[in-house]
């Protein structure tokens, strides 16, 4: 206990001066840790931005060995940041956060991108997000946050969907009327005896398939958008995707999460609630997402540069659009 107070005591003096040093974001009261266990010495803690080697920092940026007889020890904490509500109302909304086609439950905010004829800033994210699996209208409500997280048309348009990439559907259920027509007396009749099978038609193309799930809408207010995205920043630029890369996205569902490129140049089928649509030249990571995250943009875990737009995934993987396909599809540029 008297270790606490002295420690305590050497902490409140001498926390001015410790505060001015340009790493140091915070002091406290600690356990010393001593190659890499804990120990039951207290000492007082330093909590920076950043460990570095002494010799990479300047005399002023030094933290002493001791104050007043008690152990000082550094702490990495990183950049601290109020928590931020991702399926909350926010302006400016971020990259990262809810939002979503007023007839949908809600998906990601990815980044903001700006149209290559005109400079205008647009929000970009997936076609299933923004424009509701090709079933939107220009102009059409886009929520922020999305409707499953509470949002209104009178209160949380944002946006109004400006331009979508149809997705192409390699099998889907069949709108012949004569189809409909046989599987509907099929079913009818099996209703009859007592059978518990259906009949179910779906019109299949073998050749239908897409680079990207994406789409853009342009915000009603442009200052109600940020170029940020959170827990990332800034992004500045794109690169393609590469074995073993190491990435980051920031989605409405589970935050900022991080893995490695685990595939590339990926053919795969992927499910749209009954449909199908195949995909070619995909990038494919680990389980790095939840349903909510689709539209979140993929960065570079070593730099602030896009590498793909999130769409879809499971408890294995993750799947993403090369950025540069979304990109050219969409006929945007990043900032």
């Amino acid at each position: 206990m008297n270790e606490i107070r002295q420690a305590v005591g050497a902490k409140q003096v001498h926390l001015p001066s410790l505060l001015t040093r340009p790493n140091v974001v915070g002091v406290g009261v600690d356990l010393r840790q001593k190659g890499g266990r804990t120990s039951d010495e207290v000492c007082v803690v330093a909590l920076v931005r950043r460990k570095q080697p002494p010799t990479a920092l300047s005399p002023e940026g030094m933290v002493p060995a001791t104050v007043d007889g008690v152990p000082v020890d550094v702490l990495e904490v990183g950049d601290l940041r109020a928590q931020v509500d991702r399926k909350a109302h926010l302006r400016p909304a971020p990259g990262g956060v809810s939002l979503g086609h007023y007839k949908i439950t809600a998906g990601t905010f990815g980044a903001v991108v700006r149209d290559r004829a005109s400079g205008v800033r647009l929000i970009l994210s997936n076609n299933h997000v923004l424009a509701n699996e090709n079933d939107a209208a220009p102009e059409d409500p886009v929520l922020q946050p999305g409707p499953a997280d509470g949002g209104r048309e009178e209160s949380d348009t944002i946006a109004l969907v400006e331009r979508f990439v149809p997705l192409s559907y390699s099998r889907e259920p069949a709108t012949c009327g004569v189809a409909r027509f046989v599987v509907a007396a099929g079913n009818a009749v099996a209703g009859v005896i007592g059978s518990k099978h259906r009949l179910e038609s779906f019109r299949e193309d073998a050749q239908a398939t897409n680079r990207v799930d994406a789409a853009v809408a342009r915000p009603l207010i442009d200052s109600d958008v940020s170029d940020e995205i959170l827990d990332i920043g800034r992004v500045s630029g794109n690169t393609a995707a590469a074995l073993g890369m190491a990435v980051r996205k920031s989605g409405r569902t589970t935050g900022l999460t991080t893995g490695l490129v685990t595939v590339i140049e990926t053919t795969v089928d992927v499910g749209y609630g009954g449909k199908t649509a195949r995909f070619d030249g995909q990038v494919l990571s680990g389980p790095m997402s939840q349903p909510g995250d689709s539209g979140s943009l993929l960065v570079a875990g070593e730099s602030q540069r896009a590498v793909g737009l999130l769409f879809a995934g499971s408890s294995l993987t993750t799947i993403y659009n090369p950025i540069g396909d979304v990109l050219q599809a969409l006929d945007v540029d990043l900032p």
